[in-house]
Formats: C-alpha cells, sequence, structure tokens
C-alpha cells in the first residue's frame, strides 16, 4: 500500500509540474501577443498621422481629428467598453459553460480573464472577429481544454455574432428600403445588402438540415468536406438554441450588447470629429455591417477595415473627410481598449496562475 500511494503522489506531481509549465507558456504567450498589438496600436497612429499629414486633400479630416470633441471622445472609450464586456458574457456562455476554467484552484472569473486575453492579443491579426480566435484557443488549450472542444465553442461564438450582424442588416435595410427608418432609400444599398444576408441565413438552414445525410453520403475522399458541412449544421443548430432557449439567453445578450454599443461607438466618433450632417444611425449600422467586410482581408493595422467602412459611407453619401476621420477614430478606440483590457487581464493572470504554478512546483519538489 505504501508504494501505491508513493505511486499515486509521483503521479500527481508529474501532472502538477505539467500544468504548472502548462500554465508558464499560456502566460508566455499571451505576453507576446499584448505586447505584439501595442506595437500594432502604435504602428496604426503614426501611419494614420503620415498619411493624412502628407496627403493635402486630407488636411481637414486631420483638422477634425486635431479638434476632436474630449466629452465625446471619453463616451466613446466607456461605450467601447462596454461593447467588449458583451462579448466576454457571451464568450463565458459559450465556450465554458460549466466552468472549467475554475478548476484546479485557478480562483473564480478565470473565463473574464481568459475572454480579455483574447480580445487583447486579437487585435495583432486581421479578420474582424475572427482575429482572436487563434490567441484565445491557444491560451484554453495550455490550461487544459480539450482542442475540439476550444474549436466548436469557438466557432460557435463566432457564428452567433455573424448571425446577429445578419439580422441587424437585414432589419435595417429593409427598413431604409421601406422608409420606415430615416435615410438613403436607394435599393442597390438598402434592399440588396438586406436580400444577401437573409440568401445567406436561408443557405446556412438548409445546410443544417441537410447535414447529416450528405455528410453520409460524402465517400471518403470528401471527408474534409463533410466535416466541414457538419461544423456549420452543428453551429447553426447551436445557435438556434441560443436564440430560442431561456436558459441560454445570456450568450444572445451578449452578442447584441457587443454589437449594438460598437456601433454607437462609431455613431459617437462622427458627433466626437464634428460630422456635418450627422449620418443617422440606420445609415451607420449598414455601413459599418458591410464595410467591416473588409477586415477580412489579411491586411496591416486594420487598413481593411477601414477602406471597406470608408468606401460605404462615401457611397452613402457621408462628406469623405468626416467619414474618413470617424473610421481612423473608430479604429483606434477599438484597438485601444481591448489591448488595455487584454493588458489588466493579464496582469491579474499572471498573478494568479503564477502563484499557482509556484504553489504547484513546491509541492511536487
Amino acid at each position: 500500500m505504501v508504494d501505491g500511494a508513493t505511486q499515486a503522489a509521483s503521479v500527481s506531481s508529474r501532472h502538477g509540474l505539467a500544468q504548472a509549465h502548462h500554465t508558464r507558456r499560456a502566460l508566455n504567450f499571451a505576453k507576446l501577443h499584448l505586447q505584439r498589438s501595442a506595437l500594432r496600436l502604435t504602428a496604426y497612429l503614426l501611419v494614420a498621422y503620415l498619411v493624412l499629414k502628407l496627403i493635402p486633400a486630407l488636411e481637414q479630416a486631420l483638422s477634425s481629428l486635431e479638434h476632436v470633441s474630449w466629452p465625446w471622445l471619453l463616451g466613446a472609450l466607456v461605450l467601447e467598453t462596454i461593447s467588449e464586456m458583451g462579448f466576454v458574457v457571451s464568450w463565458g456562455a459559450i465556450v465554458d459553460p460549466e466552468s472549467l476554467l475554475i478548476a484546479e484552484g485557478r480562483g473564480e472569473r478565470m473565463d473574464t480573464r481568459v475572454a480579455w486575453a483574447q480580445l487583447g492579443g486579437g487585435t495583432l491579426v486581421p479578420g474582424g472577429s475572427y482575429g482572436g480566435l487563434g490567441v484565445g484557443a491557444w491560451i484554453l488549450h495550455r490550461l487544459g481544454m480539450p482542442t475540439k472542444l476550444i474549436a466548436e465553442r469557438e466557432f460557435n461564438l463566432s457564428f452567433l455574432n455573424t448571425a446577429v450582424d445578419a439580422l441587424a442588416l437585414i432589419f435595417f435595410g429593409l427598413g431604409l428600403a421601406a422608409g420606415v427608418l430615416p435615410g438613403p432609400r436607394n435599393l442597390l444599398l438598402t434592399l440588396l445588402p438586406a436580400a444577401v444576408a437573409a440568401a445567406a441565413i436561408a443557405a446556412a438552414l438548409l445546410v443544417a438540415r441537410r447535414a447529416v445525410t450528405d455528410a453520409e453520403r460524402k465517400p471518403i475522399k470528401h471527408a474534409r468536406v463533410a466535416g466541414a458541412i457538419t461544423t456549420l449544421s452543428d453551429a447553426v443548430n447551436d445557435t438556434q438554441r441560443l436564440l430560442f432557449h431561456r436558459g441560454r439567453r445570456r450568450a444572445v445578450l451578449g452578442a447584441l450588447v457587443y454589437l449594438l454599443f460598437d456601433l454607437l461607438v462609431l455613431w459617437s466618433a462622427f458627433i466626437a470629429v464634428h460630422a456635418k450632417p450627422l449620418p443617422g444611425f440606420p445609415l451607420v449600422v449598414m455601413a459599418y455591417i458591410i464595410g467591416a467586410l473588409g477586415g477580412s482581408i489579411p491586411l496591416p493595422a486594420g487598413i481593411g477595415t477601414v477602406g471597406g467602412m470608408l468606401g460605404v459611407f462615401i457611397l452613402y453619401g457621408v462628406e469623405h473627410n468626416a467619414a474618413l476621420a470617424a473610421v481612423l477614430l473608430y479604429q483606434a478606440i477599438g484597438l485601444l481598449v481591448p489591448l488595455a483590457g487584454g493588458g489588466i487581464a493579464y496582469a491579474i493572470l499572471r498573478g494568479q496562475l503564477g502563484q499557482m504554478s509556484t504553489r504547484v512546483s513546491k509541492t511536487s519538489g
């Protein structure tokens, strides 16, 4: 019995050392990405300033940024913080509903801190809402969550955010086209985007219904295609359950807050740069969602997002200098707040997990 107890203690010791090693690697990974995100924010601000300064036609946009309304700027920072908190709530409800992250003595609110670290590290990678997935997934893996489970839940989170964006595009597009909401009534800029979003949702629902049958009929050489279809089907079904299951509305509420307050940040940016005339909120929603597709293009410093939104705003008739100044300000806020929140989360995680790793190492030793 003594030998058995000794062997069990040895296994526990090795497990503790491995867990401590994974924890240190997760912290180092988060630190590296936060540092790179800080460099990216610095580079973005420098490049934006030089472009505005060196191109004479953009002098008015630079003047708008130099004379920005500070109360509205501070308000936009608060709104962006609330928006990111919505993401954190949704993240916890979908990625870690069983509170696996607080296991093994890690302490409470571990999910909140990892989510903020994902947001902060995600500012490094282009790709819109998908940018931070690699950072968050890596940290979760190092903290012991199975890779397959991470992939499924992170994809479900992104799919939910995409579905909320699509529904907002349909609602505001139809409202503008019908004249119910104030703004442009050009059908190409209102009804068409709404129709495309509705078609995408219908296609996803159709795929979800036929996924099992189609996947079973695929030959072995198409196993990856079958797997992709099944993954999409699972995401659609999970999103439907989130939307209509009262017990899981927290995830949907978080996604709505994430989108709504981010939209308010962009609208506030127009007010902060003294845009005249001020674009209506429905127009801002349309330009935000359509233009943000440019963020999926792997360009540095968020150029895809800036260019996409700017182009759509100009199509909608917004004065180009005001649009450029507002979008640049919005993008800067969108980089700064997640980075600051991610840095704070990292500092807390380092103290919390670092102490836990030290205790485990001493006990194992």
